[in-house]
């Protein structure tokens, strides 16, 4: 079982390579590798296995997170990882091997699915917010510190007792949601419907199989039930009376095969028949049914909890009402985005309303950075009389106009604040669409609950890794705002980032 005790400072030139040469240590794989804390993670990720001397040897953190982060930052597929990693020694290099192998893949492409399911949300989030903290979590009167002394000053500063007034405010903040959709076509009652009386049917085939010789199987109507469902499902314009009564007859059919399985389930030795994810399967469908029957019979088309795909039964509608997507199917997130790079609040998969989320997310600021901010810029859902009350005791301003009428006597000055927060909030916006459409934030293609959330935390992780290379870059040329002197400044990158400086 491998088992990494402490992280060692790893040098460009080591890296062997069989024809001859060195890494260029200005590779962005190769900076990138030493941004991220893989030995901090090593006991989380020894937890998902059984035992540590039986059977193979595990691949390491920086491997498995590694191979993640180069599939999301390149948007490949699972079979293309391995062998995008074969060819490139830099990515041989980031995933921590010590020479170069052209000839062997390093890990099969069904490791992935492993990989994705060893890093929780939560694991990934950390990560996320300690590559945050490298780049804010100091002082700007000192010089910045490493990254294990930022991620463990913050929170002292936060656990003193002090009043509103004696704790600091710096940065602002802006909190905004959205949401990602899945791969999961609109679902429609008839649709599922359908969908649901086929998987029943091709249990009841699986179930029959002892007495294929013996008796014969139950009727299931298929190809009369088949036949009812693409004739209204072929109109394009559906009427209300036909499309009621085509949700009728398939629940009838249902009704009968979930009637003809539970009497097949009555005998233990055919239960072994159906596998453990049949049997999830088939206890959504029942679940599914009732929703179904119940809003037939109601004549509504609501329900608490609503099942809107049989194959991923977490995923809830998400009622946006914005132009061109009233309602998505996915995961709503909660983020906050500070000097330019995101942190995620909250994600769920059930609808939930963010501007509750405000003083828990103001208060997560105050335990990062051990200071709170000067502003919130935030939209209307946010500002309402509590979280202004909250924010207007502790000191801290919040963007938009105030609530009730809008004084007859303009202030120029609150005008023109309120249009620049307005302008700079445009910011939150511009990270969505930048990881929709750059990092597959648009289309989350993972089917289990865990594993899409796991791969949205990914997503917003690359994103800002990318950010904070960029700033690598910006470090040395931007001289008149460096809060260092010039020699320090050049140390500390050098240092911090290439880690050739003694």
């Amino acid at each position: 079982m491998y088992k990494r005790t402490t992280k060692q400072m790893r040098i460009v030139g080591d890296f062997y390579l069989p024809f001859g040469g060195k890494l260029d240590p200005k590779n962005r794989w190769v900076k990138l590798e030493k941004l991220i804390p893989w030995g901090e993670y090593e006991e989380s990720y020894l937890e998902h296995f059984k035992s540590e001397t039986r059977g193979q040897k595990a691949f390491s953190v920086q491997l498995a997170l590694g191979a993640l982060i180069i599939q999301t930052k390149m948007r490949l597929t699972d079979d293309e990882v391995p062998q995008y990693v074969m060819e490139s020694p830099y990515l041989q290099y980031f995933l921590g091997l010590t020479r170069f192998e052209d000839r062997k893949v390093p890990f099969d492409a069904s490791m992935l699915t492993y990989f994705r399911k060893r890093f929780s949300p939560e694991i990934l989030m950390d990560v996320n917010e300690r590559i945050v903290m490298a780049e804010l979590g100091h002082d700007e009167d000192e010089d910045p510190p490493t990254e294990k002394q930022a991620v463990s000053a913050a929170p002292k500063a936060a656990e003193k007792q002090l009043s509103f007034e004696e704790i600091p405010k710096r940065g602002k903040m802006q909190l905004d949601a959205t949401c990602a959709p899945s791969d999961v076509r609109y679902p429609t009652d008839l649709r599922l419907l359908n969908e649901a009386r086929e998987h029943l049917e091709r249990f009841i085939d699986i179930l029959h199989t002892p007495d294929v010789s013996k008796n014969r199987k139950p009727r299931t109507y298929r190809n009369k039930a088949r036949q009812s469902y693409l004739a209204v499902e072929k109109q394009r314009k559906k009427r209300k009376k036909a499309l009621r009564g085509a949700i009728g007859k398939q629940l009838g059919y249902i009704r009968r095969d979930l009637a003809y399985i539970n009497r097949y389930l009555m005998d233990s030795e055919r239960k072994m028949l159906l596998t453990t994810n049949q049997h999830d399967e088939l206890e959504i469908i029942g679940r599914f049914y009732e929703q179904q029957l119940y809003m037939y019979k109601t004549r509504t088309h609501s329900v608490e909890n609503r099942i809107v795909s049989i194959s991923q039964p977490h995923i809830r509608p998400i009622v946006r009402g914005k132009a061109g997507a009233g309602t998505e199917f996915g995961c709503k997130i909660m983020t906050c985005l500070i000097d330019g790079y995101t942190i995620i609040h909250k994600m769920s998969f059930d609808s939930f309303n963010e501007g509750i989320h405000l003083q828990d997310a103001v208060e997560k600021y105050l335990a990062l950075f051990g200071c709170y901010p000067e502003a919130v810029l935030a939209d209307t859902l946010f500002r309402n009389r509590e979280n202004r009350a909250w924010l207007k005791e502790r000191g801290i301003r919040i963007s938009g106009p105030g609530l009730g009428r809008p004084p007859k006597v303009k202030n120029e000055a609150l005008k023109k604040q309120a249009r620049a927060d307005s302008a700079e909030r445009n910011a939150i916006e511009g990270s969505y669409g930048v990881c929709k459409r750059k990092y597959s934030l648009d289309l989350i293609k993972a089917r289990l609950e865990n594993t899409a959330m796991s791969s949205i935390v990914l997503q917003f992780l690359v994103m800002n890794l990318d950010r904070r290379l960029r700033s690598i870059l910006n470090f040395f040329y931007n001289w008149p705002f460096c809060r260092i002197s010039r020699p320090k400044c050049i140390v500390f990158a050098l240092k911090q980032n290439f880690g050739f400086v003694q």
